[in-house]
């Protein structure tokens, strides 16, 4: 047993401490969501996530294992514990998860270690022959800053740039909380591929790819990856920014994949989520002050979710047991159809024209944009008395 306090240490768009007690209340919340959401739906059979700790893809785990009584193999990269370090946000909420899974008797697995790898792989595979078998489902959910080629070793590393133009435009400044402007400098061809490498849709094909030729896709096999698009206040930065470049090619990427998954009546998607509060996203220039603009908005409207509510409307809707997806014109299933209704984004337009600093928090809900921010490491979470000393080595059971 080791115990001590633990306070918040947040640097930018990053904390360097995770409070354990707040990350597995957090957790418990979205368990409770997962399960009155999938109420009454069939179960789900054998699921793989990749990226499954933190964002979209903890809350996919969650609703799969709680919520569809699936098995479920996630697959992450996160910090344990040490004497001299507190484990990851990720790894403290991946502690509650499990110890709930087996609590209830669920069936619920991680694998720890560069999902680029050949190694990670080739352990996931042995997984799933020895306890899983084929999987039903496999959703993609991975963000990273950097990947290893496995066959030559080349390192690509992924930037958050602007294309063929310098990004000028306003962004909300996390450590200090004032509106100012941000300059980037347009991506060099190289720093647009490398991005690609990275972001786009080479490992998600990878894993379709070794997991089919080791038997372990099951008949009617579903996958679907995540990606964002955004609204034209964002496109600059995002959709036609590096990462936009690479979300393309991920998408293009779900056509080639459902190509070849015909012999077993498969299919691959990328599922466009709206903008929410994540590691991920508090990282891109303008994006923090466009979500605290937006999340106003929604709640206003009673539209809003979180990351959660969206999985488990996937589910519910588009891609569980059971259930057609509905995708547009592109074949890209659209869970931002709410975000980018035309009235929500010319009320964010018009609050984007004229947000400053001295009236940041009278009209956006910056407030709960940060208080979101800290609840994904576990501060700031209802309930719970950070002021006592709380267990830190928390094992994945």
């Amino acid at each position: 047993m080791v115990e001590q306090v633990v306070e918040p240490r947040i640097r930018g768009f990053i904390s360097v401490t995770a409070h354990p007690e707040g990350c597995a209340a957090n957790v418990r919340a979205q368990v409770e969501v997962a399960k009155q959401g999938l109420a009454g739906m069939p179960r789900l059979g054998p699921t793989l996530v990749v990226g499954s700790s933190t964002g979209y893809g903890l809350a996919t785990l969650l609703s799969a294992c709680f919520g569809l009584d699936a098995p479920v193999l996630g697959v992450c990269f996160e910090r344990e514990s040490s004497e001299e370090k507190l484990g990851t946000a990720g790894w403290y909420n991946l502690a509650e998860a499990h110890r709930l899974a087996q609590a209830e008797g669920r069936h619920l697995e991680t694998v720890n270690g560069d999902a680029f790898s050949d190694e990670v792989k080739t352990q996931v595979i042995d997984a799933l022959r020895e306890r899983y078998g084929p999987i039903e489902l496999l959703v993609y959910s991975l963000a990273a800053p950097r990947r290893t080629d496995p066959a030559s070793g080349a390192v690509w590393h992924s930037v958050l740039k602007p294309v063929g133009a310098d990004f000028h435009d306003k962004t909300v400044n996390l450590r200090t909380n004032e509106v100012e402007e941000a300059s980037i400098e347009a991506a060099t061809p190289e720093e647009i591929e490398g991005t690609r490498h990275v972001m786009g849709g080479e490992d998600w094909a990878e894993w379709v790819r070794r997991l089919q030729e080791a038997g372990l896709l099951a008949p009617g096999f579903r996958t679907v990856a995540y990606s964002y698009v955004g609204p034209v206040l964002t496109q600059a930065i995002y959709r036609h920014g590096t990462i936009g470049l690479a979300k393309e090619h991920l998408e293009a990427t779900a056509g080639e994949l459902t190509a070849s998954l015909s012999d077993l009546d498969g299919h691959a998607w990328v599922s466009v989520n709206k903008a929410v509060v994540t590691q991920a996203s508090a990282a891109i220039p303008a994006v923090g002050l466009y979500v605290s603009l937006l999340l106003k908005v929604m709640k206003e409207r009673g539209t809003h979710e979180g990351t959660i509510e969206q999985i488990v409307r996937l589910l519910r809707t588009q891609v569980g047991p059971g259930v057609e997806p509905q995708p547009d014109d592109a074949g890209l299933i659209r869970l931002d159809d709410l975000e980018l209704e035309p009235d929500v984004q010319a009320a964010v337009a018009e609050a984007w024209a004229r947000v400053s600093t001295e009236n940041l928090r009278e009209i956006s809900d910056y407030d709960g944009y940060q208080a979101d921010f800290q609840r994904l490491f576990g501060f700031g979470v209802e309930g719970i008395d950070y002021s006592a000393p709380t267990e830190v080595h928390r094992p994945l059971v």
